[in-house]
């Protein structure tokens, strides 16, 4: 699951869209760029869509994202592939 709090593109406010994870300074949800990419738009499309979201957000989003599918490599696993 993705720590969103280290995000600095998004906020979770209680009375704000019931707490849902949105992007800095706006009521857009994270995931609706998450919906958007997977019905095959572009980061430019949902930019231009959606204006009031900043790109350095979007890409914030994306890269923290990525980070989170990453998978720590310890000492100890490395010791059993040699």
């Amino acid at each position: 699951m993705t720590d969103w709090e280290k995000c600095p593109a998004v906020e979770s406010v209680p009375g704000k869209l019931s707490g849902a994870w949105v992007f800095t300074g706006t009521r857009l949800p994270v995931s609706a760029l998450f919906e958007n990419l997977e019905s095959g738009a572009t980061v430019e499309e949902f930019l231009e869509w959606f204006h009031p979201v900043d790109e350095w957000k979007v890409r914030a989003v994306l890269q923290h994202a990525a980070n989170s599918l990453k998978v720590p490599v310890l000492a100890s696993s490395l010791e059993d592939t040699v």
